[in-house]
C-alpha cells in the first residue's frame, strides 16, 4: 500500500469518527460548531476521496449529506452575520433588524428540521459505514513517484494548486463577486489537499495550510458580504408594503456596512494569493524534508 493510499485511509477514518462524534450535538443543536465542523468534516473526506480513492457512490452520498449540513450552517452564518453589522445600532434599530431578519429565523428552523431527519435517516447510517469501510479496507491506484516529481503526498497539491492559479490568471483587475467565489472554492480544494500532504514535508506544509486558510477567509468574508446584501433586499422585499421606516432605515445602514466589507476585501486577496502561490512552489522545488 503507498503512502498516499494510507494517508487517503487514515484522513477518512478521522472524517468518519468526526461525523459520529458531533452528530447528537448538531442534531440537539445548542452548539452551532457542531454542524460547522460536520460540514467541514464532509468537505475534507471528499477530497481525500479525489486525491487517492475515487469512489464516486461514496461521493454522491457525502454530497447530500453535506447538502442538509450546508442549508444550516449557512443560515447560521447570514444570521450571525447580519446581527454583528449591527453593533452601535440603537434599541429601536436593533428592534427593526430583528423584523427584517424575522424570514431567515424561519427559513434556518425549516432547515434544521430537514437536517435532522436526514441525520437520523438510515441512508445516513449507511454513509458512516461505507466512510470507514473505504478507510479501513479500500484500495486506489497508486500515484507513482519518479525523479522529476515530487512524492505522492506532496503531488495531491500541484493540480489544485495549478487550478487556482490559472483561474486567478484569468481575472481583471475588478472580477465580478461571482468569480471571486468561484477562486475562494479553489483555495478551499488546495487547502484540504495541502492538510492531507503535511506527514511529507511537515513545515512547509503549514505554511501552505495557513496561507491559504488566510486567503480563503478574505475571500469569504467577501463572498458573505455579498449575499448578506442580497439577503437583505430579499427580505426586505419579503416583508411587503408597508414596512416600517425604521426596518428600511436599518436595512440601509447594513447594506452600507455589507459593502465596505467587500470592498475591504477586495483590496486584501491578491497579495495573499501571491503568498499562497510562494508557498506551494516551495514543495514542488525542495525535497521533502
Amino acid at each position: 500500500m503507498t503512502e498516499l493510499v494510507e494517508q487517503v485511509q487514515a484522513r477518512l477514518l478521522v472524517q468518519a469518527e468526526e461525523l459520529t462524534t458531533r452528530t447528537e450535538g448538531a442534531r440537539e443543536g445548542s452548539d452551532p460548531e457542531h454542524v460547522h465542523q460536520m460540514r467541514v468534516a464532509v468537505r475534507r473526506a471528499r477530497a481525500a476521496l479525489k486525491a487517492g480513492l475515487p469512489t464516486p457512490g461514496l461521493d454522491a452520498e457525502l454530497k447530500w449529506l453535506g447538502a442538509s449540513l450546508g442549508a444550516v450552517r449557512d443560515l447560521d452564518v447570514q444570521l450571525d452575520s447580519l446581527r454583528a453589522r449591527a453593533v452601535g445600532f440603537d434599541e429601536d434599530e436593533l428592534a427593526a433588524v430583528e423584523t427584517l431578519l424575522h424570514g431567515l429565523v424561519v427559513q434556518r428552523r425549516a432547515a434544521r428540521q430537514t437536517m435532522r431527519r436526514v441525520l437520523r435517516s438510515k441512508r445516513y447510517r449507511k454513509l458512516l459505514d461505507a466512510l470507514r469501510e473505504a478507510a479501513t479496507s479500500a484500495t486506489a491506484v497508486p500515484v507513482e513517484d519518479t525523479e522529476d516529481e515530487p512524492p505522492a503526498l506532496i503531488s495531491v497539491v500541484r493540480k489544485p494548486h495549478r487550478k487556482l492559479m490559472r483561474a486567478a490568471e484569468a481575472l481583471g483587475e475588478n472580477p465580478p463577486d461571482d468569480d471571486l467565489h468561484e477562486l475562494r472554492i479553489h483555495g478551499k480544494r488546495l487547502r484540504y489537499a495541502a492538510e492531507m500532504a503535511e506527514p511529507a514535508a511537515r513545515k512547509r506544509i503549514k505554511a501552505l495550510v495557513s496561507a491559504t486558510k488566510e486567503f480563503q477567509d478574505v475571500l469569504g468574508d467577501h463572498q458573505d458580504a455579498v449575499i448578506a446584501e442580497e439577503t437583505i433586499r430579499g427580505l426586505l422585499t419579503d416583508l411587503g408594503d408597508g414596512v416600517p421606516v425604521t426596518v428600511v432605515f436599518a436595512a440601509g445602514r447594513l447594506v452600507e456596512r455589507e459593502r465596505a466589507r467587500k470592498a475591504h476585501c477586495r483590496t486584501q486577496w491578491r497579495p495573499l494569493l501571491t503568498e499562497v502561490d510562494l508557498a506551494a512552489q516551495s514543495l514542488f522545488d525542495r525535497a521533502p524534508e
